[in-house]
């Protein structure tokens, strides 16, 4: 049975620090939130590439822009730009970047768990 529980994304179970950007975890009931923050110049392909060995994004995100702008570019060549209010389902299969002088922050609630973790 799953109880109620609270957590705050303010004291993170896990943070996970790469070039130019973090995610913080918290994880409630097999439920992993990821606050995600991206700093102005960050890049998939430059900044987490390097730890997981694959060429694009594998995850799959479920995600709110909370400030901020992202460019999403598939593999396919697709591209998407996303901001403040937006919500948006990322299949794997991506790069993306930061667009601007502001960081690019979301909250994530699928692709998190395995997010930026080295291979």
């Amino acid at each position: 049975m799953v109880k109620m529980q609270k957590k705050s994304i303010n004291k993170p179970d896990e943070i996970r620090n790469f070039p130019k950007g973090k995610v913080e975890l918290v994880t409630l009931e097999g439920v992993t939130f990821g606050l995600s923050t991206f700093e102005p110049g960050w890049k998939w392909s430059e900044s987490v590439k390097p730890l997981v060995k694959t060429e694009s994004c594998q995850v799959l995100h479920t995600i709110y822009h909370l400030s901020g702008r992202l460019h999403v570019r598939m593999d396919d060549g697709t591209e998407n730009e996303y901001g403040p209010g937006d919500i948006a389902v990322i299949p794997p299969g991506h790069d993306a970047w930061t667009v601007g002088d502001e960081p690019a922050v979301g909250l994530d609630i699928t692709g998190m768990v395995d997010y930026a973790k080295e291979a």
